[in-house]
């Protein structure tokens, strides 16, 4: 369980190591505080936040309800990057069985391993670079024709 802004809310998924604490706490704003689940992806170093409201709610669409969160990593965030899903509490209070357990409060700092990083794409084959000037080999033939 974890405890943010008041609010509590249960990892549901934790797809290749992408629960950071740290930088959740550090990315996370109030405007997320409306939401019923929040998935958190990794693209080039870097957290991003994205709310979603469960499909019962009135104010979800296409776009915002939780069955919309597949298409979401799909579409979205790149290809095979790390992420998680955290659903809030309903009440915002943690459950009787959870309040026997240690919830993970995020003010204190605590150590945490970034995810891996994605692999580098293909570096592009070095080439020489082309000037603003036409040289010798880009120029095309003239062709002599006997007819003039």
């Amino acid at each position: 369980m974890i405890l943010i802004g008041g609010k509590s809310y249960e990892l549901l998924k934790d797809h290749k190591n992408g629960w950071n604490p740290e930088a959740f706490r550090d990315r996370y704003s109030e405007v997320l505080d409306r939401y019923d689940y929040i998935i958190g992806d990794w693209g080039y170093n870097q957290l991003r936040l994205k709310g979603f409201f469960r499909d019962k709610h009135p104010k979800s669409n296409k776009d915002s309800a939780y069955s919309g969160m597949l298409d979401y990593i799909n579409e979205y965030c790149n290809f095979g990057c790390a992420y998680f899903v955290l659903q809030k509490n309903r009440d915002g209070q943690p459950k009787e069985k959870e309040k026997q357990e240690k919830p993970e409060k995020l003010d204190q700092p605590e150590r945490v391993e970034k995810p891996e990083k994605q692999e580098k794409q293909p570096e592009k084959q070095d080439r020489p670079e082309k000037s603003g000037k036409m040289e010798k080999q880009d120029k095309p033939e003239k062709v002599k024709n006997g007819s003039q």
